[in-house]
């Protein structure tokens, strides 16, 4: 441990740290990072990026009263550091322990429990505007990063920001990234005012002038100010902020701790929103994280050394694996298939199809609403647009879907990656509810594969549906078991894995191997049950469900989401509106957020791991019974 860090146990304990020092404590806190995310995992190029910018901002804040919020959050880790939760670091994205985004539970100091991007500044202007309603007195900050303006709700916010009549100050951390390279007007545009050093350079020599002259510098200051604005649009193009009725400072240094203070302090003075635009380097201070950003966003443990990763299963293929190279190999033989990603084309597997075919791929930035209706727009025009998201993040653009794509039955395919839970990103980032809201759409058609081969085979039937389709597959390695049950979809309907009598088993995608599993639990039991593969969450295979009907007593359905909406509840529905007397119970997850925490760990907890779902079987068997 440092010997400045070992200072600094309590929020505000920064403020105790000589101003002569601030280099060796950041170098400190990035040595500590390092340390403890190889161990952990985490996001690791974020938060390097912004040790400085953090320490400003608390040397100028009183915490927990005054505030400061995260966009998104995953860049929060120094935060945490500085206020009194070093020895927390140990338990970082693990069940029970510290979140990796800040948590308002886990400490008062974290000012709103953020996970998604673009929401910073909608936040701190309602906290800014709450302040004025109460008559309090508090600093109010909302970092944002470039690659977050490329959301619109980062607009709305701005827009209305500059009506504000008290003190807001809007950190804008630029370090040309997001998860994957910015795109867009408004990266251009930044790029401009980073590299236009003429208006910065001659505004501070009119300042050194000026402060020479006694008696009537101020006075010349006050009079040139109309000028200075004029000098600013012409050697800023646009001057965007200015124009919006914004005051903006910058671009600062964001790792030069001193003069944010300074620029933070002068912000702070004026009753007004203003935008402190600082520029900072992902990954600063690790070589491999400054070289590779993108692969430290979000790490898996690795060594400090070379920061080479210590997942020796990772060259087994995922569920993004298989979709990257079934997309090339659809578009290589349709040239009217294009590829849409909202600032993740890694993550989502579209960076092999964005370099093979680019003019067909579209990186719209962090603006999953946009990307559906880019997408239906494009639909309308004739091509077959695939949107490539995460589950979480395709939340965002519930009304897209629904009134974009659906009403006007739009034939675009959505490949949703992290389908259920995926761990340690926590609440924000569970994949649970797609099932759910998705399944309330008119004329949407969602599939679930149980493997590697069906996800394939389910993009091949995604393109002869002639309406939307959804198809939604986990996180990690793909399962490539019961391929002998695979053939080509030709229609929406389930498949029988294993047909005996009594209880049957309906699985949804994931689920479907935990259901094998299951069986083979209940026969070393002396229960036999049958499996069946849903694979259509919608439509409904009514069928297979009268048939079911026939020679079971019981149907339990497995899904990895919650019941609540889900695909269980609408086949207890269907039986029940048709007048089925077969009891129908439903396993997944419950109706609240799901908390961070391996995978595994998880799906025991919440009674669906197949130990568990054996047991709850065998309850429900012999209540029945007696």
């Amino acid at each position: 441990m440092g010997q400045l860090l070992d200072q600094i146990n309590q929020p505000n304990d920064i403020k105790k740290i000589d101003p002569k020092d601030y280099k060796k404590l950041a170098k400190e806190i990035r040595r500590f990072l390092v340390r403890k995310i190889s161990r952990t995992g985490g996001h690791l190029s974020s938060n390097l990026g912004v040790v400085e910018l953090t320490m400003a901002m608390h040397l100028c804040c009183n915490l927990p009263d005054d505030k400061i919020v995260w966009d998104v959050g995953h860049q929060s880790y120094t935060h945490k550091l500085l206020t009194g939760r070093k020895d927390e670091f140990d338990s970082l994205r693990k069940y029970g322990g510290m979140s990796g985004f800040p948590k308002q539970s886990e400490s008062n100091c974290d000012a709103f429990d953020t996970g998604h991007s673009s929401t910073s500044i909608s936040v701190a202007l309602g906290l800014a505007k709450a302040r004025e309603f109460k008559e309090e007195d508090r600093k109010i900050f909302a970092v944002i990063g470039d690659g977050a303006l490329s959301g619109g709700m980062a607009y709305e916010a701005l827009n209305n920001a500059a009506r504000l009549k008290s003190n807001l100050i809007i950190v804008l951390n630029d370090n040309q990234m997001s998860i994957a390279k910015n795109v867009g007007g408004m990266s251009n545009y930044l790029g401009q005012i980073r590299t236009n050093t003429n208006y910065t350079g001659l505004k501070e020599d009119v300042e050194n002038a000026l402060k020479k002259m006694p008696h009537i510098g101020d006075k010349l200051a006050n009079s040139i100010r109309g000028a200075k604005d004029i000098v600013k649009r012409m050697l800023i193009p646009g001057m965007l902020f200015e124009d919006m009725g914004l005051t903006y400072l910058g671009p600062i240094d964001g790792h030069d701790v001193k003069q944010m203070v300074s620029a933070f302090e002068n912000a702070g003075k004026l009753k007004k929103a203003v935008i402190v635009h600082v520029c900072t380097r992902k990954g600063k201070g690790y070589p491999p994280a400054e070289n590779d950003p993108s692969l430290f966003h979000g790490v898996d443990p690795f060594n400090i050394s070379d920061g080479i990763l210590k997942c020796p299963d990772k060259k087994a293929p995922t569920y993004t694996d298989i979709f990257s190279k079934k997309i090339i190999e659809l578009a290589d033989d349709n040239p009217l298939i294009a590829a849409i990603s909202a600032a993740m084309p890694s993550g989502t597997g579209l960076t092999a199809f964005s370099e093979k075919y680019p003019d067909r791929f579209f990186d719209v930035g962090i603006a999953e609403e946009h990307a559906v209706t880019f997408a239906a727009g494009m639909a309308a025009g004739g091509i077959r647009p695939v949107v490539a998201l995460y589950s979480t993040f395709l939340q965002r653009a519930y009304d897209q879907i629904m009134h974009d794509v659906c009403i006007g039955k739009q034939p675009v395919i959505f490949a949703i990656d992290r389908a259920g839970l995926v761990g340690s990103d926590g609440e924000t980032h569970q994949g649970i509810f797609d099932i759910a809201f998705l399944r309330t759409m008119p004329g949407m058609t969602i599939m679930a594969p149980k493997n590697s081969l069906e996800l394939e085979r389910m993009f091949d039937y995604a393109f002869k549906v002639n309406g939307p389709v959804a198809i939604r597959y986990p996180r990690g390695r793909a399962y490539t078991g019961l391929e002998e049950f695979d053939k080509e979809i030709d229609s929406a309907e389930s498949e029988w894995i294993a047909r005996e009598k009594d209880i049957a088993v309906i699985a949804v995608g994931s689920m479907v191997k935990t259901a094998v599993e299951v069986k083979d639990i209940l026969s070393r039991k002396g229960i036999d049950i049958s499996v069946i593969n849903a694979r259509f969450i919608k439509p409904l295979d009514t069928g297979i469900l009268h048939d079911i009907s026939l020679e079971h007593d019981m149907v339990v359905t497995l899904e990895e989401g919650i019941v609540s909406g889900g695909f269980g509840e609408a086949v207890t529905e269907w039986y029940s509106s048709n007048g089925y007397s077969v009891s129908v119970r439903n396993i997944g997850l419950p109706d609240k957020f799901i908390e961070h925490g391996s995978v595994d760990i998880l799906m025991e907890k919440y009674g669906l791991s197949a130990e568990k779902i054996s047991e709850q079987i065998i309850r429900w068997r012999q209540n029945e019974r007696a």
